[in-house]
């Protein structure tokens, strides 16, 4: 893909209320440009300085309709993404929300894997049967994204060393790691578990 820079299009400010009654208030930001022509949406939240000496913290969130909207426990998106709204709120800083469906496959292959792992594979030998990557993400949008922003260094709010390392690659620095907790129920506890053991998530499990 292109690194090639975007440009800001839109700026427009949302309330946000979530289900347990936290509420607050983002500045959505659309862009043009972005090199992988999906329509992807900063929220700024909180007060940060992006063009100031303080370090903003930043989520790359990937959309997540069965658990963002739906409040499915089969993973743990939605409690991150109330979350990490909260905490980058306090902080002052960004969350990048990435039409990333089912790590890049799309609902209805998302949906398809989970019928893979009824009958007993993993989360990602699930995509892999179906013919994909185990994780498809590309994280090129989101450092145009953060570079229309004026964002060149941050803390990233995550558990997954990829995006560390993709954003390092594509020129943006990640000064500090910053862990989000560990949403474990009993619907999710073994997709947690093949993040941990499989791909090197900092999620500390419990049993």
């Amino acid at each position: 893909m292109s690194s090639s820079l975007a440009g800001v299009r839109t700026r427009v400010r949302i309330p946000l209320t979530f289900a347990d009654g936290y509420a607050t208030t983002a500045q959505a930001v659309t862009f043009d440009g972005l090199a992988d022509g999906r329509e992807h949406v900063a929220l700024i939240l909180g007060e940060p300085d992006l063009n100031g000496s303080a370090t903003p913290l930043v989520r790359l969130h990937s959309e997540c309709l069965t658990g963002d909207v739906f409040g499915s426990d089969r993973c743990d998106c939605g409690p991150q993404l109330r979350e990490s709204v909260e905490r980058i709120s306090g902080a002052g800083g960004v969350l990048l929300y990435l039409r990333q469906e089912g790590r890049d496959i799309g609902l209805y292959n998302k949906l398809d894997a989970y019928a893979l792992q009824d009958d007993g594979l993993d989360t990602y030998q699930a995509n892999t049967a179906l013919g994909f990557d185990e994780d498809a993400r590309d994280y090129t949008a989101a450092a145009q994204m953060l570079t229309a922003l004026g964002i060149t260094e941050l803390d990233l709010l995550t558990n997954n060393p990829d995006k560390v390392r993709q954003l390092t690659t594509l020129g943006v620095s990640v000064r500090d790691t910053v862990p989000t907790g560990v949403h474990a129920n009993p619907g999710n506890l073994r997709y947690l578990r093949a993040k941990a053991e499989h791909t090197g998530h900092t999620i500390r499990l419990v049993g």
